[in-house]
């Protein structure tokens, strides 16, 4: 009797063990996310966060009294420190740095419908290697897929902006006055090139920043599958 009373004892502690192993394991199935999951939830949450960095970058002072500002590249410093005392270019560098930032603010416009679209296209093998990439791996996904696209719909609108708020009017006589002086080395008169690659460079950079958001601040989890996705990422991290 005492020995099947122990036997009884030990099958239903072996049994009860054995349950809950069993709930651990369907609990760690339920939560790990499909390839279905990670594509949608990492897709929602780029799209939310790049948009608002595209966004934030084309409103007005986006970029001029922003981090991103775009600066005046070596050769205008020279010209406009040599014009400083010359009439009608006392106040360049201010001019020209203020519609500089203002033509990329308007070009900013055309990058969300680009990232959403590269975003929208991105492979599950692409998504499961982003969640599990460093802090940047969709900032530089999408560097690697959008720039040259992005590069030909910034110039142009860069081109039309300078040119509607008088940027290349202005540096363009700016430059002439400057090369007239005697023995100095002739600067290049066109901005638009350097403003598009500045204008992109600070672009990459507020994604990158709202990117990183996304995945260190756990209340942008608004959402189940947000949650249940970035656990995935916070677990391969430990």
């Amino acid at each position: 009797m005492r020995k099947s009373f122990f036997f009884l004892l030990l099958l239903s502690t072996f049994t009860f063990s054995s349950c809950d192993v069993l709930q651990e394991v369907a609990n760690q199935a339920l939560s790990e996310p499909s390839l279905a999951e990670i594509g949608q939830g990492l897709k929602e949450a780029l799209k939310n966060g790049i948009s608002k960095g595209a966004d934030a970058l084309s409103q007005r002072d986006g970029y001029y009294k922003s981090a991103y500002k775009i600066l005046l590249p070596a050769d205008v410093r020279k010209v406009t420190d040599k014009l400083k005392n010359v009439p009608g270019f006392s106040n360049l560098e201010n001019e020209l740095l203020e519609k500089m930032n203002r033509g990329a603010e308007d070009a900013a416009k055309e990058a969300k419908p680009i990232f959403v679209s590269a975003i929208t296209s991105m492979t599950f093998s692409d998504a499961t290697n982003i969640l599990l990439g460093s802090d940047n791996a969709a900032t530089e996904y999408l560097n690697r897929t959008t720039s040259q696209q992005l590069y030909d719909k910034f110039n142009p609108k860069i081109v039309s902006s300078l040119d509607k708020i008088g940027a290349n009017n202005l540096w363009k006589k700016a430059a002439d006055a400057y090369n007239k002086i005697p023995l100095v080395t002739k600067v290049n008169n066109d901005l638009d090139d350097y403003v598009t690659k500045e204008a992109l460079k600070g672009l990459f950079a507020k994604i990158a920043e709202e990117e990183k958001n996304i995945r260190r601040n756990k209340g942008s989890r608004t959402t189940d599958l947000l949650k249940k996705v970035f656990a995935k990422q916070d677990a391969n991290r430990k």
